[in-house]
C-alpha cells in the first residue's frame, strides 16, 4: 500500500524536481523544451543510438525511489523514425531487483530470472483498426505521425505474471533516447482519459478504482474533439483469454463499443480501450510467459 504522500498518486518530474538535476541525471543530449501540441515543458532525449542519451531517477544507482503505487505511467512520444529504449527497475518482495525494459528495437519478449525485454510497437495516428501490424506485432522505428502515447504499466501483474514474483517498489528508472517524455507518475487508480471530472462525480467509478486524469497528467483536447482520436492509451498487461493469471479477463470489445459506450456502463478497472484492442503495443502473442536462456 502506497505510503500517504504518494496518495492518489505522485508525479515523480515534479517531486523529484527532475528540471534541477539534483535528484536525477542525465546522459548525452537531453533538453526541456515546449512541445507545440501539448504547449507544455517536455523532455526531449535523442542520440544516435538508444543508449548514448538518457534520463535516469534516481540520480545515483545506490538509491531507490521506494515508489510502491501499482501502476507506472508513462507520458511520452517517440521520435518518428527512430528506436527508443526504456528501463525501469523493480524490486521484489524476496529483495530481488529486475529490470523491465521495452522498446521498439527488441523483436520479440525474451526474460531471465532479472530481466524481462518487451517489445514495443509504434503506431500510427492513421492506422486502420486492429491492422495486420497491430495483430502480428511488427516492430521497427516509430512512424513519422506517431502519437503522444499515455503507457500504464501494472508492475506487480507483470511480475507475477512473467516471473511468479511478487512487487515491492519501483526502485529506478532510466529514459534512454529517443523520446518526448512529459511526465511519469504512479498510482494505485485506474486514470481514465475519456472520463471528465462531471462524470466522475455522478457515477460510482471511484468505487471501483477508475479516476479521470489528474490536470497536471492531462492531454489538451481542443473542443469538440475525443481524447483517443488524437492520442494513444496503452494498458500493460492488457486483460484477455491470453492472460491465464488475470483474474478478470476481458475479450477486446470492438472500436465502436469502446468509443461510444457511456460513462455509467463503464466495465471495471481492468478495461481495454480503443487504441490496446487497435495496437497492443506490447503484443501479447509474442509475449505469453516463457522464459529463454539470456536476455537480447
Amino acid at each position: 500500500v502506497p505510503a500517504a504522500w504518494q496518495r492518489p498518486y505522485l508525479n515523480i518530474f515534479k517531486h523529484f524536481r527532475v528540471e534541477e538535476w539534483k535528484r536525477s541525471a542525465k546522459e548525452g543530449d537531453v533538453a526541456a523544451l515546449t512541445d507545440t501540441r501539448l504547449k507544455r515543458t517536455v523532455y526531449r532525449i535523442r542520440g544516435s543510438n538508444p543508449a548514448s542519451s538518457y534520463l535516469q531517477l534516481p540520480r545515483a544507482g545506490t538509491q531507490s525511489l521506494g515508489l510502491t503505487g501499482r501502476y507506472l505511467y508513462l507520458l511520452f512520444r517517440p521520435l518518428p523514425h527512430k528506436h527508443f529504449l526504456v528501463h525501469l527497475d523493480v524490486t521484489t518482495e524476496e529483495n530481488q531487483v529486475v529490470r523491465i525494459s521495452f522498446s521498439n528495437l527488441f523483436k520479440e519478449f525474451k526474460s531471465t530470472a532479472t530481466w524481462l525485454q518487451f517489445p514495443f510497437v509504434c503506431g500510427a495516428a492513421k492506422d486502420p483498426a486492429c491492422d495486420s501490424v497491430s495483430r502480428h506485432g511488427v516492430s521497427g522505428a516509430a512512424p513519422a505521425d506517431v502519437r503522444w502515447t499515455c503507457l500504464v504499466l501494472d508492475l506487480p501483474s507483470i511480475l507475477s505474471l512473467y516471473l511468479n514474483r511478487r512487487y515491492s517498489h519501483l526502485r529506478a528508472v532510466k529514459l534512454c533516447s529517443n523520446l518526448l517524455v512529459k511526465n511519469l507518475c504512479t498510482s494505485d487508480l485506474v486514470f481514465d482519459p475519456g472520463v471528465t471530472f462531471s462524470e466522475a462525480r455522478h457515477t460510482d467509478l471511484a468505487c471501483r478504482g477508475i479516476a479521470p486524469m489528474p490536470r497536471e497528467m492531462a492531454f489538451p483536447v481542443p473542443k469538440g474533439e475525443k481524447w483517443h482520436d488524437l492520442y494513444d492509451y496503452i494498458r500493460f498487461p492488457s486483460e484477455g483469454p491470453k492472460l491465464p493469471y488475470n483474474s478478470i479477463q476481458r475479450s477486446c470489445p470492438s472500436p465502436a463499443a469502446v468509443s461510444e459506450e457511456p460513462v455509467s456502463q463503464l466495465p471495471p478497472p481492468v478495461t481495454l480501450t480503443r487504441a490496446v484492442c487497435d495496437r497492443l503495443p506490447l503484443i501479447h502473442h509474442i509475449t505469453s510467459p516463457r522464459a529463454v536462456s539470456a536476455p537480447w
